[in-house]
């Protein structure tokens, strides 16, 4: 669907003018407070996490994740619960084995790439090439990598705003490719992880489509560390690796919606989101389960509060954004036409909120008050840009303004994308300190 985002932004705008002009004679009238359970957010991602566990794209799971996120709806009494339909990629992992076996035996712990192709069944074995990053990749001829397993050895920051994963995400999505291109028989990364947990970290790798898609796997940081220094000793080093994943036919998934309509405009909509699908090593407690919980527990708020909201506040659980944000894409397709006056999305795990972000010269115009209405939650307001996250980005780019709730991430990519990313890893008091805070933007915006 295209049309004109630029006409489109523009009569956002004009909403949002409207909407922000202070009225000296007349007070605004404050909704009343409401009683959610101090627990809801919480008992939502155990819900999900126990009930479901783990829904990565096309899965079982996937269709249990959609199932679960239309009764929830309905028991949070939503209005328009729906699930609209989204084809999604099904990939499917398998055998996962890679050993060092000179100059001395080594097993490894490693996990295959999302999007990774697949070695012989027998595996393969090679000698292992070290490069520091994208770059290096990128200025090594194709003779260097011939036939060979390139090991990519770049470290993840750690870092309170998650800035370290976004330096780091690159060599697993683009590395694979680019090695790939240069004839290497295979790739194994560093984790994109904080952690030295012997627990490797999966993740997408931009593979899907290629004619032969090389095996990639990501390997645990104390074992990247053990092959850096076998590299670095100067013997050379060979590894055997057998990854059996399959790319199946595409599978029906869906984005499921609900919505506290407005008593107003409820034509204009503020839109809170988080994403469905998790990835199939963990149960996906905080990679989303975590923003399932705080969007649903912030709806839940609004929903109870009267006078009800003037615009529409709508909630969307976006299917399939590891593997290709299909879901994103699909609803950009159906809704972009609609006037969205927000988006804001919970995709950081549990840690506490401290600021919040906009982009949008009507988010801009408004930051300082928007963020005194949450400063008793101790966040405050930060004035670098953002973009809202992977499942706003369609919207974002069609015009629609944003604000980002910042939560500190500083242990989060310990456990992202791991089998480690279990339910006893959720901090229930930050995470319904965050989800009042998306009830309390999202009702000031509606507003």
């Amino acid at each position: 669907m295209r049309f004109d985002r630029f006409l489109f932004a523009a009569s956002i705008l004009s909403i949002l003018n409207a909407a922000c002009v202070k009225h000296s004679t007349t007070a605004p009238t404050s909704p009343a407070i409401a009683v959610v359970p101090p627990n809801e957010a919480v008992a939502i991602v155990r819900s999900l996490t126990d009930e479901v566990g783990p829904r990565s794209a096309g899965s079982p799971g996937d269709r249990a994740a959609v199932a679960w996120g239309l009764r929830t709806m309905k028991r949070l009494e939503l209005s328009n619960v729906r699930a609209e339909p989204v084809m999604v990629r099904h990939w499917q992992r398998g055998v996962e084995v890679g050993e060092i076996v000179a100059p001395s035996p080594h097993r490894l712990s490693l996990t295959a790439l999302g999007g990774s192709g697949a070695t012989p069944d027998a595996g393969i074995e090679a000698e292992v090439i070290e490069v520091a990053s994208l770059d290096a990749i990128q200025s090594c001829t194709p003779a260097a990598f011939d036939g060979k397993i390139v090991f990519i050895n770049k470290a993840t920051a750690r870092a309170r705003d998650g800035a370290g994963y976004g330096a780091a995400i690159s060599t697993r999505t683009r590395g694979p490719i680019e090695c790939a291109r240069r004839g290497a028989a295979a790739v194994v990364i560093r984790s994109i992880g904080t952690d030295n947990n012997r627990l490797p970290h999966t993740g997408i790798t931009r593979t899907y489509g290629q004619p032969k898609a090389i095996p990639a796997a990501a390997m645990s940081n104390p074992d990247a560390d053990l092959v850096h220094r076998l590299i670095a000793d100067g013997k050379p080093v060979r590894m055997h690796l057998t990854l059996t994943p399959q790319l199946l036919e595409d599978e029906q998934s869906a984005n499921v919606i609900g919505e506290v309509v407005g008593g107003e405009k409820p034509n204009e909509i503020v839109l809170i989101g988080a994403h469905l699908d998790s990835w199939d090593l963990g149960d996906g407690a905080l990679d989303d389960g975590a923003g399932v919980a705080i969007v649903l527990a912030a709806i839940r708020e609004i929903a109870l509060q009267k006078p009800p909201p003037k615009r529409t506040v709508r909630v969307v659980l976006f299917a399939d954004e590891e593997t290709g944000a299909r879901g994103a894409k699909a609803y950009a397709e159906a809704h972009g036409r609609e006037p969205h006056v927000v988006g804001i999305e919970a995709d950081l795990g549990s840690g506490a909120p401290y600021a919040i972000r906009v982009h949008g010269d009507a988010m801009k115009a408004r930051l300082n008050e928007l963020a005194q209405a949450v400063a008793h939650l101790g966040i405050a307001a930060d004035t670098g840009d953002t973009s809202g996250g992977t499942d706003l980005g369609p919207m974002f780019d069609l015009g629609m303004p944003v604000i980002d709730v910042m939560q500190d991430a500083t242990l989060y990519f310990d456990v992202h994308h791991t089998a480690n990313d279990t339910f006893d890893k959720i901090d229930a008091a930050a995470l319904a300190k965050t989800a009042h805070a998306f009830a309390i933007l999202a009702r000031a915006v509606a507003d």
